[in-house]
């Protein structure tokens, strides 16, 4: 079994209230081999909800407690995006998931790139808070921009 983000399946799930629909991942969910999640809404966020981005690190500096998830407001997000993080991996333990295809720069999702923390789409290195937590499990973690990299 595969966790992919709700986004990618047409579930409007982002922080815009929109989706990320992906025919792959689409195609992975009709036959059965996905489990969608949202950790945003796992943590219990509401949607539409503000953006939020990493600040002073990424996922893994989330996860040590160096770095927090702020909204564009300022906010503190952290406790929901950490929460969003832990449910999303009870889920993955639960099914087994040996993979996860997650969406690209999110603070919570993304793998390899996320924003900066300035709101200004600049992209740095680095994971997302459920992406780097789902690593650390020992689950391979992709996005939809390398989807063809998957052997499913």
């Amino acid at each position: 079994m595969i966790i992919v983000s709700a986004c990618l399946c047409g579930i409007n799930t982002r922080y815009d209230g929109k989706s990320n629909l992906n025919e792959t991942t689409l195609k992975l969910l009709k036959v059965g081999k996905a489990v969608l999640v949202c950790p945003e809404q796992l943590g219990g966020m509401s949607t539409p909800r503000l953006p939020h981005e990493i600040v002073g690190g990424d996922g893994a500096g989330v996860l040590d407690g160096i770095a927090k998830v702020i909204s564009a407001d300022g906010n503190d997000g952290t406790d929901a995006f950490l929460k969003g993080a832990y449910e999303t991996l009870k889920i993955a333990k639960e099914i087994n998931a040996e993979y996860a295809i997650l969406k690209a720069k999110s603070p919570s999702c993304g793998y390899g790139k996320i924003y900066n923390g300035s709101f200004s789409g600049e992209k740095i290195s680095g994971n997302g808070v459920t992406a780097e937590l789902l690593s650390r499990s020992g689950i391979k973690v992709y996005t939809e921009e390398d989807i063809k990299n998957i052997n499913i």
